[in-house]
């Protein structure tokens, strides 16, 4: 059976290593998983050439990264609710109906959360460095561990309505705001950097570092600057990557994903040469 990650860029892409590493553990030599670059719009030929007869001709299960996740998510024959949820999909599972749509960032991102911070943590209040489709996903999530107070700190708050409506979709109807990246906002729980690092200044460190859980989605260069001087929670973007990359393999493998395998394969391909805490 084979399986493939779609994107544009999609060099940098671990999720080959995770995938394989886990179908190695297994033993399940039958299975593979590569990379292929498909530009935005590109998608649906893509998946046109992949053939649509059933039983599927070995195309099992498609990871989607950017910029192809909203093009999936027109592309899905029937999805998730927490696709629907998030309005993006990132997985595409064959099926006797054509490819059925799933978002695993989601649940990535809360599993992620609370392997770091604990099963019982729960956020009141948190905050989002930036404003696009990751802060619309990880705001979601901090709205699952129970946040009633969500505020978007964006370079161009003007931009943030999309995000600020998919967040505020959530069933628990957080609170949701926004302001300039250079804010300061007091009693925050949990804070997810959505920016790249080299948007991780001095002054913007300084500012969030303390903050009892922090999740920065990037995980290259590793560690973030954020991350590397945080004396809380850390909660990295290999944390969240593994986490949806285990669930994208139970998807398409209806299998248990070796989750410890996939994460080693993460570490070694990031050179991290001290495991991560259970």
């Amino acid at each position: 059976m084979k399986c493939a990650v779609l994107g544009d860029p999609i060099g940098h892409s671990l999720s080959p290593t995770l995938h394989q590493a886990a179908y190695a553990e297994l033993e399940m030599a039958d299975w593979s998983y590569t990379s292929t670059r498909v530009q935005a719009g590109g998608l649906a030929k893509y998946v046109a050439d992949l053939g649509g007869d059933w039983p599927p001709s070995r195309w099992r299960g498609l990871s989607v990264t950017m910029p192809l996740k909203r093009e999936a998510y027109e592309l899905a024959r029937s999805m998730s609710p927490r696709a629907r949820l998030v309005g993006a999909v990132n997985t595409l599972v064959r099926s006797s109906h054509g490819w059925v749509g799933d978002n695993t960032d989601l649940p990535g991102a809360v599993a992620a959360i609370r392997e770091r911070a604990g099963e019982g943590f729960t956020c009141a209040s948190g905050a989002i460095l930036g404003a696009g489709a990751t802060a619309a996903s990880t705001g979601l999530a901090l709205a699952e561990l129970g946040a009633s107070r969500i505020t978007l700190l964006a370079r161009n708050p003007g931009a943030a309505g999309e995000t600020i409506e998919m967040i505020s979709r959530h069933p628990s109807k957080p609170v949701v705001s926004v302001l300039p990246l250079d804010s300061v906002v007091d009693g925050v729980d949990a804070v997810v950097s959505t920016v790249p690092a080299k948007a991780q200044t001095p002054e913007l460190i300084d500012r969030w570092a303390s903050t009892p859980v922090v999740f920065d989605v990037v995980y290259d260069p590793w560690p973030s600057p954020l991350l590397s001087v945080t004396p809380g929670v850390a909660v990295s973007g290999l944390d969240l990557l593994v986490h949806q990359a285990v669930l994208q393999f139970e998807l398409f493998t209806g299998r248990p994903a070796p989750l410890e395998a996939m994460r080693a394969a993460g570490e070694k391909a990031l050179g991290i040469m001290e495991p991560s805490p259970a």
